[in-house]
């Protein structure tokens, strides 16, 4: 991907999703936003295309990407479903749930987006940009968030920007994203349920679709998010902190007030929907550090800190 390119934002409306159809029908990625976090989109099944995602981003290229597809049975041509599978989309689809499934044979999908692996990673998202870019271009679009690999994921346009201005052709602006926190990701591979990455649907919801927690994930790489380091400011990262040091800048939560805050209620909703942008304004602030509250462990939380636990490798 050229260094040289112009990198334009346009609001949300018919004509950016006709520019933005148009640069991915060229096999170029273009930024858009989705209920979680702003995504990087390409055609799927373009191998150019998605090696264009690796290369703006500095992704590995062991690092698998989620395809974006606008219903079920879009996603049953390209993967095996099971029973857990199946009820799964059914209660969450559209929505912020990704499933990692075993890969149809003949799946037009590039081996870059499975990094080789026998399995799929697929969601239906629920945000009108996304599911009017998949109508417009009628492909399944492979989008990782829409940031330089390991950092901070963009909730707004200004994030997107700060990232990959001069690395993508376009950014759709549709404001700040609902959810603010990447999808929770399950695999339903072996019979079983497993959880690879937690997200806005907590294990309990998985439990009461499934009849059991979702049992934990393996020792490889199976889908994104995994990686010890990630989602990462570029200073150091202090958790569980009641207090700021004097060169910390402080993002608080409930009773502890800081420079900012994840919510100043204790809300756990909105201290996802607030995570990135406040590692964002942390990470942007003269202070050389940065330190976190306590964020409890319960439900949502337990994605929250995940979250801040590989920022803070």
């Amino acid at each position: 991907m050229s260094a040289a390119i112009s990198t334009r934002c346009l609001p949300y409306g018919p004509e950016a999703i006709a520019d933005a159809a148009r640069s991915i029908a060229d096999g170029q990625c273009v930024a858009v936003p989705t209920e979680t976090v702003y995504g990087l989109a390409a055609d799927a099944t373009d191998a150019a295309a998605v090696a264009g995602i690796y290369a703006a981003k500095g992704r590995p290229s062991f690092n698998p990407l989620i395809v974006h597809l606008p219903d079920r049975a879009a996603a049953e041509a390209l993967a095996v479903f099971d029973e857990h599978a199946r009820r799964l989309a059914d209660v969450f689809w559209p929505g912020p749930l990704t499933l990692v499934l075993p890969l149809r044979e003949g799946a037009p999908i590039a081996s870059l987006v499975t990094a080789g692996l026998p399995s799929v990673a697929l969601r239906v998202p629920a945000h009108r940009a996304m599911q009017a870019l998949l109508a417009a271009t009628g492909k399944p679009l492979a989008a990782p968030s829409a940031n330089a690999s390991g950092g901070i994921s963009p909730t707004r346009a200004a994030h997107v920007l700060a990232s990959l201005d001069g690395r993508i052709p376009l950014v759709l602006d549709d404001g700040a994203t609902e959810r603010g926190l990447e999808s929770t990701i399950l695999a339903c591979t072996d019979g079983s349920v497993r959880l690879l990455r937690p997200g806005p649907i907590a294990a309990e919801q998985v439990a009461a679709m499934t009849g059991a927690l979702p049992g934990g994930a393996g020792a490889g790489i199976e889908a994104p998010g995994q990686l010890a380091s990630h989602y990462a400011p570029g200073k150091p990262v202090r958790l569980d902190a009641a207090q700021a040091a004097p060169d910390e800048w402080l993002i608080g939560f409930g009773a502890v007030a800081g420079d900012d805050t994840l919510s100043a209620e204790g809300d756990l909703t909105e201290a996802a929907a607030r995570l990135f942008d406040c590692l964002h304004r942390a990470d942007a602030a003269a202070a050389p550090r940065i330190a976190v509250a306590p964020v409890p462990r319960g439900g949502l939380g337990v994605a929250i800190n995940d979250r801040l636990a590989r920022a803070a490798v």
